[in-house]
Order: structure tokens, then C-alpha cells, then sequence
């Protein structure tokens, strides 16, 4: 929806041009307004780029309540906020404009922080509240709308990217350790790539008096104990109540002032999503998907397929190796983090394509695989660690996109600190430390895999939210706290979409619809080998055969080491060999460039492997050379 950016400066030297300076920076999150408040003692400066969705007449911000002692700036949006704000007039609260984000005020004016439980959607929000000298920021449960804080020359300092704290007097540089913990995909927050700027952790809010941040989790996973999960109700039922309660998310998504599209690969996830929308936006949906140009990843034919079945107008976006060549500098610059993958480009120039449509706000299928073990490791794990017995052999060998990437050597000794804390090592920790080594020199030796995994499962509530848990719910609630918010939601969710000014809304991680799904027999996420088995089930009325009957493909782009003559290659073969690897800790170039000299002995299976940390290393000079770092 929108950028936001805040400076609190206890010595009340006012900072109305550097907060202009990190909307400028943020332009692309708002470019329908931008609009400053400063506080008459210049202690607090707020500013807010508006993308206008909801209320485009009155909805400008920063918002105050009724007297001017709180002030607010939102970015996202809160659903059923029509019923909450109608609660709240009936106790006498009066409203300025028809935003969604207005209902915040009020809610806090009569719950405090507490407020936060009320709130439904995808948001950040930073709020001024000046009777108490308080200010109070938050973040929606998943991490699906972004929020950083830093504090430098005596000032606190919020904005929805690191960027626009930059441009507001942060200094650009490398966090050594974030760094790390982004490459090895072990990042739980707050610490980020960036020095001296950490996120706010997902389900979490902060308050802060002065600049000491105290920061306070409000919602978790809190996946029941094995022996609390429900048996003995039929698959039926699990299906039916699920398909309500997304339909709802999906239905609460469509509100808007603006047309609303969807993103649609031929995946069951944006399938899903596209025939909820289709029943529910009579006037027809128009659905925006890409075209890759490899077999084993383009799945443009199911997709068309689909739209048709659903009555949907398709737009199909070629995604050539040239053009997400051409766009990787761009993407990487907007989402601040690395990729693994060129299809995060590629999901970049689809947002382009939906804004030349007009289209400001698309619906997602973000989240499913999140909520329903979708993927490969999780069905590895539970045949391998929980009972589930079936289809190990066969998984290596079923997606040939993600073989190498997504699997692990079962007979490969586990990770001590996994092994001591919950006794196994899921199948992607033990990937993903595969692929690490494969690296060799590439990496320096100040990279220590014991110290980085053992920093990371201390940093996890295992007693809170691990221990006697379904090992799949265990693999699910790691996956969730690293990859979902530092990775999925950035790389192809709210940056890929808000560079070029569109929202992504994700009906998949509706609150609602995940305390349901947490709570599921194990049986109703993998059954019988089959993934997602209770949103198959509950969408079979609604959509294709095809779809019906696919694997879980992940969303990725033909690796580039698959096209060793297109443009994407290229790219990564000139920048590993040149001097900005030398800018990027813990890379080492002559053991790189080994690297490079030897991908062409490799084959298809080991590439795509090996396609992950190269396409880490291309990116980090990316970012090192755009940030200055």
C-alpha cells in the first residue's frame, strides 16, 4: 500500500528533511502522495508515501485521532475494518477519513499496544503517541509487509526499507553476521544484511520512550502437541471448513477502490486463488502469468488452462534469460537481500507488466506451502524422521527442478546442534549445509557451519514451540521463522511487487486461515505421500484436472548454469571474476572463479544445485555495488 518513515529525536532537532529524503527514497512504495507531520517540539517527524487503494479522496496520511495527541502512519491494509470501525463509533469514536488504517487510532486509544490482536491483514504501521512520549510500531504476523529500525546520532528511526534509512543518515555497510546468516538462509531477526538496522520481527510490536527499543512477540505458530492433534473426523469436513475460511480471506482481499488482479503460475496455490476470486468478482478477473523458457519450469499452458476454466482474461509475460538479466540489478536494489534464483527478476518484470495494465492491487498464492507442508523436505521428513514411511525413494526423482536443490543425502551425518536440540536434522538444513560445502575455498575460513547452526537453533524457541511437536510442525515452524518472512515474502512478495507500485495480498496467511490449518491432523497436510492434501481436497469442486492431480512445482527460472550462452550466465560469470567479490565478506574470488571453471563438468542436477549460492554471490555484488557497501 504505502512507505512509511519515522525519526524520533529526544533532542527535539527536528528531522523534516531527512524524513523527505527516505520518502523520496521510498517513492516507488507510494508515488500517488507523500506528506510529512512534525511535531511541535520537533521531537517526532512522520512521513508516508501513499499508493492509494482504499479511500482515494480522504486517506492521505500521516492520520491523527480526534484531539491530535496520536498520529499514525500505516503501510498495508486491515481487513473487515468496516465492522471494527462501526464498533468503534458506537462507543463514541469519531473518524476523519474512511481508511482501513484509521481504525488503528482508535483501537489504541482504548487497548493500547494490546490493540494489535484486533488487526486482521498485512501491515506496518509506526504510531506517535504524544501524551505518553511513546512511540509504538508493528508488524503483521508473517513478515508480509516489511518494517526497520535503527538508531544513529541520538535518533531512533523507522521506515518500511532499509534504503530510505540510508538516505535519512544511516550509514551504508555490511552486517558481517546478518551477511551470514543470510546466506545460510539461518536469519531469525532482527539482524539484517545492513549495519546498524535491524527488521522488527514478525508478530512482534515495539515501544519505545526515548530510543530504547523494547520489542514484545504478540502472535506465534504455537503448532499443538502430537498428542493434541484432532483424529477421527472425516477428510470431508476438514476440506469443507477449510475452503470457508479461505474463501472468506479471499473475499476480504477483493475489498478494494481500484481493480484487483492475480497472479497465476499452474500451481494448485494461485489456482486456488484465481477460482475463489472468479466467484466473487462477478464483473471477471484478470489473472497476469509468466512464461519461462525451459520445459521443466514454464508452466504458462496450465495456467491459460486454468483461466479459461474459470472464465478469467490471461496475460502471459515472457521471462527470457536477457530480460531478467536486464531487470536483476533493479530487483535486488528494491528487495535488499539475495537471491537464489533469476526468478525473482522474473517476478519483477511481472509487477511491471500488472502496473502498465493499471492495476495497483493482485491477489497471490503466497503462503500455502507455508500452512500445508508443500514442499519436497517436508514429506521427506516425515517418511524419514515421524513414521510416514512412504515415497522417499520416489521423491528424489519425481521434480526434476528442484532435485539437488530441495534434497539431501539421507545417509549424510546430521548437524550437532539440530541433533542435540531436537534430536534429527530436517532434510533442507542438511541441503542447504551440502550445498555450503560444495562452496570449498569460495568461502573464507572464517566461515565455521557449527558456530553459524549453533547460533542459529539458540536463537529458536525450541522449548516454547518445538519440543513434542509432529516433526513435520517442527520443520514447518523453522521453515516459517527463516525462509517465509527473510526470503519468500521479499524476494518474490511486497519488494518484487511494491517496486513497481503494486500490493500483493495473500489470502493463504489470513491469520484466521493458519490457526486452523496448525491445528490439523498431519494426515490433512501429507497424505499418503500426497502434499497439501486438505486444500486439494477442498478446491477439487473448482478447479482443472491438471491441477488437480500436479505436483508441488516451486516457483523458480531455468537456472542460468542450464543456459551457458544467454545473458543471465554471462552476468554471473563477469561479476564473480571481477573485483566486486572482493567487497562481500566471507567470499573468496580465486575460489569462485574455481567454481565458474568448472559448472560446465557438472551435470543438470548438480547445476541447479549449484545455481544457489552462485546466484548468492552474483547478487551480493549487486548489492554491494548499488548500496556502496
Amino acid at each position: 500500500m504505502c512507505g512509511i518513515i519515522a525519526i524520533r529525536d529526544p533532542l527535539g532537532r527536528g528531522a523534516e528533511p531527512d524524513v523527505r529524503a527516505g520518502l523520496r527514497r521510498l517513492h516507488h512504495r507510494g508515488p500517488d502522495a507523500a506528506n510529512v507531520w512534525q511535531s511541535p517540539d520537533r521531537g517526532v517527524t512522520l512521513g508516508h508515501a501513499r499508493l492509494s487503494i482504499i479511500d482515494l479522496a480522504t486517506g492521505d496520511q500521516p492520520i491523527a485521532n480526534e484531539d491530535g495527541t496520536l498520529r499514525v502512519v500505516v503501510n498495508g491494509e486491515f481487513y473487515d475494518f468496516e465492522a471494527i470501525r462501526r464498533e468503534l463509533e458506537g462507543r463514541g469514536h469519531r473518524f476523519r477519513t474512511k481508511s482501513d488504517s484509521e481504525i488503528l487510532l482508535h483501537l489504541y486509544e482504548e487497548l493500547g499496544p494490546e490493540c494489535v490482536h484486533r488487526l486482521r491483514g498485512e501491515y506496518a504501521f509506526v504510531l506517535w503517541d504524544g501524551r505518553r512520549q511513546r512511540i509504538f510500531a508493528g508488524r503483521d504476523r508473517f513478515g508480509i509487509k516489511p518494517l526497520f529500525h535503527a538508531v544513529h546520532d541520538g535518533r531512533l528511526l523507522f521506515a518500511s526499507e532499509a534504503k530510505a534509512l540510508h538516505a535519512a543518515g544511516v550509514p551504508a555497510a555490511w552486517d558481517e553476521t546478518g551477511f551470514m546468516e543470510a546466506f545460510t538462509f539461518t536469519g531469525t531477526g532482527p539482524r539484517t544484511l545492513f549495519k546498524g538496522i535491524q527488521s522488527v520481527p514478525p508478530g512482534h510490536y515495539i515501544t519505545a520512550e526515548g530510543t530504547e527499543v523494547v520489542a514484545r512477540r504478540y502472535w506465534d505458530f504455537d503448532f499443538p502437541r502430537e498428542e493434541d492433534l484432532p483424529t477421527g473426523r472425516a477428510d470431508g469436513e476438514y476440506a469443507e471448513e477449510f475452503r470457508a475460511l479461505l474463501e472468506d480471506a479471499v473475499r476480504v482481499r477483493l475489498r478494494a477502490d481500484v481493480p484487483v488482479g492475480c497472479y497465476l503460475s499452474g500451481g494448485l496455490d494461485s489456482c486456488s486463488i484465481l477460482a475463489l476470486m472468479a466467484k466473487h468478482a462477478p464483473q471477471g478477473v484478470r489473472a497476469f502469468s509468466l512464461a519461462f523458457d525451459h520445459e521443466h519450469y514454464d508452466e504458462s499452458p496450465i495456467a491459460r488452462e486454468m483461466a479459461a476454466h474459470c472464465g478469467a482474461s490471461f496475460e502471459l509475460i515472457p521471462a527470457t534469460q536477457r530480460l531478467m538479466a536486464a531487470d536483476l540489478s533493479d530487483a535486488v536494489w528494491h528487495c535488499e537481500t539475495m537471491f537464489i534464483n533469476g526468478g525473482s527478476s522474473g517476478k519483477f518484470a511481472l509487477s511491471r507488466a500488472v502496473r502498465e495494465a493499471g492495476y495497483k492491487v493482485v491477489l497471490t498464492g503466497e503462503g500455502s506451502d507455508e500452512i500445508t507442508a508443500g514442499y519436497s523436505f517436508f514429506r521427506a521428513d516425515l517418511a524419514r524422521f515421524g513414521g510416514g514411511g512412504k515415497g522417499l525413494d520416489r521423491l528424489a526423482h519425481l521434480n526434476p527442478t528442484t532435485r539437488g536443490f530441495f534434497d539431501a543425502d539421507p545417509n549424510a551425518a546430521g548437524i550437532r546442534p539440530f541433533e542435540e536440540r531436537i534430536g534429527y536434522t530436517p532434510t533442507i538444513w542438511e541441503a542447504r549445509r551440502g550445498i555450503m560445502q560444495s562452496l570449498g575455498n569460495a568461502l573464507s575460513p572464517d566461515y565455521d557451519s557449527d558456530a553459524v547452526f549453533a547460533s542459529f537453533m539458540g536463537r529458536v524457541d525450541v522449548d516454547g514451540q518445538m519440543k513434542g511437536r509432529n516433526v513435520v510442525n517442527q520443520s514447518l515452524y523453522l521453515h516459517n521463522k527463516t525462509t517465509l518472512p527473510s526470503y519468500l515474502l521479499v524476494a518474490l512478495g511486497d519488494r518484487v511487487e511494491m517496486g513497481h507500485s503494486v500490493e500483493g495480498r495473500l489470502p493463504f496467511l489470513d491469520h484466521k486461515l493458519v490457526e486452523y490449518t496448525r491445528k490439523l491432523p498431519i494426515t490433512q497436510k501429507i497424505h499418503d505421500g500426497v502434499e497439501k492434501y486438505v486444500l486439494r481436497e477442498a478446491m477439487k469442486p473448482l478447479i482443472t484436472e491438471t491441477v488437480y492431480k500436479r505436483q508441488k512445482h516451486p516457483f523458480l527460472s531455468p537456472p542460468s548454469l542450464l543456459k551457458p550462452t544467454e545473458p543471465l550466465h554471462e552476468l554471473m560469470q563477469d561479476t564473480l571474476r571481477g573485483p566486486l567479490v572482493d567487497r562481500v565478506p566471507y567470499l573468496r574470488r580465486a575460489g569462485i572463479v574455481g567454481l565458474l571453471d568448472g559448472v560446465g563438468m557438472l551435470d543438470d542436477s548438480a547445476k541447479v544445485a549449484m545455481e544457489f549460492p552462485l546466484m548468492q554471490a552474483l547478487t551480493a555484488c549487486l548489492l554491494a555495488e548499488r548500496f556502496g557497501l
